[in-house]
C-alpha cells in the first residue's frame, strides 16, 4: 500500500485484500497476548489490521489507543472502529480527531449495538446520530479520511428485508463510504446473494466478506447469536460431533473456513477480514492452507 493511497483505493485496485480484526483486551495479560497476535500478524504483511468496540461501544478509549499505537509500533495499517452508540455529534468529532492525531486515516463508521443487547431498542443520543450513513458524512467532512461500513450478508436484523438492507448499504455509500466489511457469516450464498443485491442498488464499493474460524463451539454459537449470524445446523452438527475433543473443533474449524473461503474467493470477493478473537493460530492457518503466506512460527 502506497503512501498516498487511501485505503479505499488499494481495496477498489483490484487486487485481493487480507486483513485481521481485534479487540481491546481487558487485562494486562491480555494486551501481552493482542502483541503477540500483532507480531505474528504483521509477518503477514496484511491489507489492514482493525481494532473494534467492546459490546455495546465500550472500551473507546483502549480502542483509540491501541489503534494509535499500531499505527505508530508497527508497519501495518490500522482502521479505527468508531460507532454512534452513547456518543454526542461534538464526541464523535473529538475521537476522529484523536485518530487523527494517532496518524490513523481509516475508520470503520458504525451505527453500532443498543448497549444492553439486540433485544432492546437502539435510542441515539440526544445530540448525537441516528445512522452509520450520518456518521460516514460526518468523519468525511473532517478530514480526508477513507471510511469503511459494514454490511450484512444475512440482512440487519432490524431491516425489514434483504432489498431494504441492499438500499441502506448503497446509501452508505452515497454518504461516502469507499468499502463494506460484513458480519461473520457461515453460508457462502448468503454472501453472494447480498453483492448481487447490492449490486442492483447501485453499490459498487468493494465488499469484504467477514470470516470467524471456529475455535470453541459454545463461543461460536454465543457470537453468531449476538451478531444476528445463523449457525446452520448441519454445520453445527459436524462441530458437536468433535465438541469434546477441542484440538478436533480447531482443526475442522480451521478446515471450513479455508473452504468457504477459497470459494468466496473464486467467486470474485476481493479479498478476506478474518476475525481473530486475539488469536492467530486458526487465522494464519487458514491463510497457509489457501496458499498465501509462509508460516510464521
Amino acid at each position: 500500500m502506497r503512501a498516498d493511497d487511501s485505503l479505499g483505493q488499494v481495496l477498489s485496485g483490484g487486487s485481493r485484500s487480507f486483513s485481521f480484526e481485534l479487540f481491546p483486551p481487558k487485562t494486562a495479560d491480555g494486551e501481552r497476548q493482542l502483541w503477540q497476535t500483532v507480531r505474528e500478524i504483521e509477518a503477514l504483511r496484511p491489507t489492514f489490521v482493525s481494532v473494534t468496540y467492546g459490546a455495546g461501544g465500550s472500551t473507546q478509549d483502549r480502542t483509540v489507543r491501541l489503534t494509535g499505537e499500531i499505527a505508530a509500533d508497527t508497519t501495518l495499517t490500522p482502521v479505527g472502529h468508531l460507532t454512534c452508540v452513547g456518543a454526542s455529534r461534538d464526541e464523535l468529532r473529538e475521537v476522529v480527531g484523536q485518530y487523527a492525531a494517532a496518524g490513523v486515516r481509516t475508520m470503520l463508521a458504525l451505527r453500532g449495538d443498543p448497549p444492553r443487547g439486540r433485544d432492546t431498542a437502539w435510542v441515539p443520543h440526544p445530540d448525537g446520530l441516528r445512522h452509520a450513513n450520518e456518521l460516514v458524512e460526518l468523519i468525511r467532512s473532517l478530514g480526508s479520511f477513507s471510511v469503511g461500513v459494514a454490511a450484512f450478508p444475512e440482512g440487519h436484523p432490524e431491516s425489514v428485508d434483504r432489498d431494504e438492507d441492499a438500499r441502506v448499504l448503497a446509501l452508505k455509500q452515497q454518504a461516502g463510504a469507499e468499502f463494506a466489511v460484513t458480519q461473520l457469516f457461515f453460508r457462502v450464498e448468503d454472501y453472494e446473494r447480498m453483492v448481487d443485491l447490492a449490486g442492483r442498488h447501485g453499490v459498487t464499493m468493494p465488499i469484504v466478506p467477514g470470516i470467524m474460524p471456529v475455535t470453541n463451539v459454545a463461543q461460536i454459537e454465543r457470537f453468531a447469536a449476538l451478531s444476528g449470524a445463523q449457525f446452520p445446523a448441519d454445520l453445527a452438527a459436524r462441530f458437536h460431533a468433535v465438541a469434546d475433543d477441542p484440538e478436533a473443533v480447531v482443526r475442522l474449524g480451521v478446515d471450513v473456513a479455508a473452504e468457504m473461503s477459497q470459494r468466496l474467493l473464486e467467486l470474485g470477493a476481493p479479498g478476506l477480514h478474518f476475525y481473530t478473537l486475539n488469536r492467530s493460530r486458526s487465522t494464519i492457518e487458514v491463510y497457509q492452507a489457501l496458499g498465501l503466506g509462509a508460516a510464521t512460527g
